[in-house]
């Protein structure tokens, strides 16, 4: 196998990491409403767990609002019930039509926990990314060891996965510190 194809793959497995960590991110609570709050949020639709945005419309019509419009109104219930359950901390008011959310400015020690929440999604990361190096390292030295590729192309690739893996760091150290930012943004 060329070193090249191998490194690639691996890229591309720390790329499914980082956008994974932007989903959690998008799932972090700031003082503005995102539809993409309710992502992780899946209501038991005719006994399958499924995403509020597959059984409901939902805007954002003010920055402190998300509006739910089920396609059934029939679930109305279950999705209230969902996203109670949720970790959100949100309370879901229903008017029999639609349900709405208020997104209320997280206080100071919300916003605290908040941030913690971020540097512990980006900490998992991290580990995820490193457990790739450390896979990708020992995938070189079996082909070393196997007589696939030299001794120099061995440390020249696992040179390139360790450049990758610094960039791929940084730009989460990057991406956790703007959504800290933004959280603790008033």
């Amino acid at each position: 196998m060329d070193g090249k194809v191998l490194l690639a793959g691996y890229e591309e497995k720390m790329d499914k990491t980082i956008e994974a960590l932007k989903r959690d991110f998008s799932s972090v609570r700031t003082g503005r409403a995102s539809t993409s709050l309710l992502d992780r949020v899946m209501v038991d639709y005719y006994g399958a767990a499924t995403p509020i945005k597959q059984v409901a419309n939902v805007s954002a019509p003010e920055p402190t609002l998300l509006t739910i419009v089920p396609w059934e109104r029939n679930i109305l219930g279950d999705i209230e019930r969902a996203i109670l359950k949720s970790d959100l901390g949100l309370n879901p008011n229903n008017d029999g039509t639609m349900i709405r959310l208020e997104i209320p400015k997280p206080t100071e020690e919300r916003r605290k926990e908040l941030t913690k929440k971020v540097s512990k999604y980006a900490e998992e990361s991290k580990v995820v990314i490193r457990n790739i190096r450390r896979d990708a390292n020992d995938s070189i030295k079996k082909m070393e060891k196997g007589k696939e590729v030299t001794e120099d192309e061995s440390k020249e690739i696992q040179d390139q996965i360790q450049k990758l893996t610094d960039k791929k760091i940084k730009l989460i150290d990057e991406l956790k510190s703007k959504k800290e930012k933004e959280v603790m943004e008033v």
